[in-house]
């Protein structure tokens, strides 16, 4: 990748107010409803020079759900889907990380949903890194990947009279990451 140098190795922390890890999926099979994770704590350990060291580990709670309709949230947060008083987290743990091109990487790793977990690879571009106005050292990443949300056990749906069903089986997921690296306390 470019602009990767030793310097970078650490630790870094997803910014909660700068990331998002949303969704969409097809509704009625005519459009789209969006929704994210409000939510989400995220951790990358990267070893520039010793990349097969480097990890991420994503936790999403699945009450923050939000797609801005209160009656379209509950029901997601029920049994019917996430069920989020039995399954309250999401979990990504990676199991290796692959530089398919310069700025893109697959991050490889197990993707636990209502404790149904398989693996999948998530396509990552790599943004940059910048110091931002405030001395923090930033990096981003931003990318989508399409699961079959009934590998995961979200299996509800309704009929529609056209033959369709309500809830699209394929969800897009949506990922907007901005991660702060863990330089420690500042000197001063």
């Amino acid at each position: 990748m470019t602009a990767l140098d030793a310097s970078l190795s650490g630790d870094w922390l997803f910014d909660p107010d700068h990331t998002r890890i949303g969704f969409s999926a097809r509704h009625a099979m005519v459009t789209k409803v969006r929704g994210a994770f409000n939510d989400v704590d995220g951790r990358i350990h990267l070893d520039v020079d010793n990349p097969e060291e480097s990890w991420v580990e994503v936790r999403v709670q699945t009450a923050s759900i939000d797609t801005r309709s209160k009656q379209r949230d509950e029901h997601l947060r029920s049994a019917d889907f996430f069920d989020v008083e039995t399954y309250p987290e999401i979990v990504f743990r990676s199991t290796a990380i692959d530089e398919v091109d310069e700025n893109a990487l697959n991050v490889i790793g197990d993707l636990t949903i209502r404790d149904v977990t398989r693996q999948v690879t998530i396509p990552l571009a790599f943004t940059g890194v910048e110091r931002d106005p405030f001395g923090k050292l930033r990096a981003g990443f931003e990318g989508t990947r399409r699961l079959d949300r009934r590998d995961f056990g979200l299996e509800w749906n309704a009929a529609l009279d056209t033959g369709g069903v309500l809830v699209s089986e394929k969800i897009t997921l949506e990922f907007e990451i901005s991660a702060v690296k863990d330089e420690g306390p500042a000197e001063g």
